[in-house]
C-alpha cells in the first residue's frame, strides 16, 4: 500500500532553507542482517569486485543524471572533502546506498531531499550527509576512526535540523508538531578491528548508568572495509567499489612506501578493472588530492590515539584529547598544503585557498608552514 507524505520545512532565523517535499511511502523488506565476521579488515590479495547486484532502476552514471538530480553537499567542494562524500553526494548513488542499508527499493532519486546543514561545520557539528525520504530524516557519516561519541554529536546535529522544521511559536500551541523520524548510520572503514555491525547508544555515556534512560539515541555502525558486510556490498555496487579502492591504496602504500604513488596506482588499477571507472576518470585530480589528505589525517589520528593510550587516556574525551586532536588536524592540513604546492605548483596562499582554510585556522597553518619552511 502506498501513501502520499508531505514534509514541510520552514525558514528560521538562522538561515536554514525551507524545503517542501512530496514522496511515495513504500512497503519495506528486511534490511542488512546483523551477522558479524571475526577476521580483521586487512587485505592480502585484492581482486576486482565482481558485478554485484544493485537496484536495477538506479544507474550511478557520473554527470549524466538529469538536471536537479545531482546535488553537491557544499557550494564549492574542496580538497578537505572525502572520496566517500564525493561519491554519495550524487543522489542516484545516495539512493542506492539507502536502499542497500534499509532493504527498500526506491527507484526515483527525486524522492530524496538532501538537507545537510551548510553551516554545521562552523558550529562544530559536521555531518557528511543528511537527507529526507518518505517520513524519515537520515544522517549518514563516514569515519576511519572509532568514535563512541557519535550519539552525542548526532543529538546536537538532529536538534539543529529539527529547529529548521518547526516554527518556535507553534511549540506553545495544543497541536502536536510532527517531525520526520531520525535514523543515524556511520560507515566505518578504519584499520582498527570492528565487527560488521554494532551500535552506539547515548545512554552508554550516562553516569551513573540507568536501566531505562529518559533520553536515548542509537547510532548504527557498519564496517565497510573490503571483504566485510558482504550482503550490504552485494546490494550497493558503488560502496563495494569504494571499499576496494581504499583497500588498494592501503595495500600499495604498504608495498611502495610513497602515498602519492600508491594512490595513482590504485586509481589506474581501478579504472582498468571497471571499479569506479567513470567517476575516477572524471575526477582523478581531485580524488588524488583528497585521498592523500584523508590518509595523512588517518595517520595523525592513529598517532594521537597511540599517544593517548601510552598516557593512560584509554577512554573518554577530555581537554588533553581535544588539544591533541586539534593539533593533529593542523599537522594534516600543513602536509596537504605542502603537497598541493609541490604537485600542483601552487603558492602557499593559493594552496590555502584551494583547501578553504580561513580565519584562525589559516593563521595557525601559516605559522606552522613558515616555521617548517624557514620563511
Amino acid at each position: 500500500m502506498t501513501k502520499v507524505v508531505k514534509t514541510e520545512r520552514r525558514r528560521n532565523g538562522k538561515g536554514n532553507v525551507a524545503v517542501e517535499r512530496s514522496g511515495l511511502a513504500r512497503n519495506s523488506s528486511a534490511g542488512v542482517n546483523g551477522s558479524t565476521v571475526e577476521n580483521g579488515s586487512s587485505v592480502e590479495n585484492i581482486n576486482p569486485v565482481e558485478n554485484s547486484s544493485s537496484v536495477e532502476s538506479i544507474s550511478p552514471v557520473e554527470n549524466n543524471s538529469p538536471v536537479g538530480n545531482t546535488v553537491s553537499l557544499t557550494a564549492n567542494r574542496k580538497y578537505k572533502d572525502t572520496v566517500f562524500r564525493m561519491l554519495f553526494s550524487d543522489k542516484y548513488r545516495l539512493l542506492e546506498l539507502y536502499n542497500a542499508v534499509s532493504g527498500r527499493h526506491y527507484v526515483n532519486p527525486d524522492e530524496l531531499q538532501i538537507v545537510t546543514l551548510e553551516n554545521a561545520v562552523y558550529m562544530g557539528m559536521k555531518n557528511d550527509m543528511a537527507f529526507l525520504l518518505d517520513t524519515g530524516i537520515y544522517l549518514y557519516e563516514h569515519q576511519s576512526t572509532i568514535n563512541p561519541n557519535m550519539p552525542l554529536r548526532d543529538l546536537f546535529y538532529i536538534s539543529s535540523e529539527y529547529n529548521g522544521f518547526v516554527d518556535m511559536k507553534s511549540l506553545y500551541t495544543s497541536t502536536v508538531q510532527k517531525l520526520p523520524a531520525p535514523n543515524f548510520v556511520v560507515f566505518y572503514n578504519g584499520e582498527e578491528a570492528m565487527e560488521d555491525r554494532c551500535e552506539y547508544r547515548l545512554s552508554g555515556a550516562f553516569e551513573p548508568k540507568v536501566d531505562n534512560p529518559a533520553l536515548e539515541l542509537i547510532v548504527t555502525v557498519l564496517n565497510v572495509n573490503y571483504g566485510r558486510n558482504p550482503v550490504l556490498m552485494e546490494q550497493c555496487r558503488t560502496l563495494a567499489d569504494y571499499a576496494q579502492y581504499v583497500a588498494l591504496v592501503r595495500k600499495y602504500k604498504s608495498e611502495m612506501g610513497s602515498l602519492e604513488a600508491a594512490v595513482r596506482r590504485a586509481i589506474d588499477e581501478c579504472i582498468k578493472n571497471d571499479v569506479l571507472a567513470d567517476f575516477l576518470r572524471k575526477n582523478r585530480a581531485e580524488v588524488e588530492m583528497t585521498s592523500i589528505f584523508e590518509y595523512n589525517q588517518e595517520e595523525e589520528e592513529r598517532k594521537l590515539r597511540a599517544a593517548e593510550r601510552q598516557a593512560g587516556y584509554d577512554k573518554g574525551y577530555d581537554s588533553g584529547y581535544e588539544s591533541g586532536a586539534a593539533d593533529g588536524e593542523v599537522r594534516s592540513t600543513v602536509k596537504a598544503v605542502i603537497k598541493l604546492m609541490q604537485n600542483m605548483k601552487l603558492t602557499m596562499e593559493q594552496a590555502l585557498d584551494t583547501l578553504d582554510i580561513t580565519g584562525d585556522e589559516r593563521e595557525e597553518v601559516l605559522e606552522r608552514l613558515n616555521k617548517k619552511m624557514n620563511v
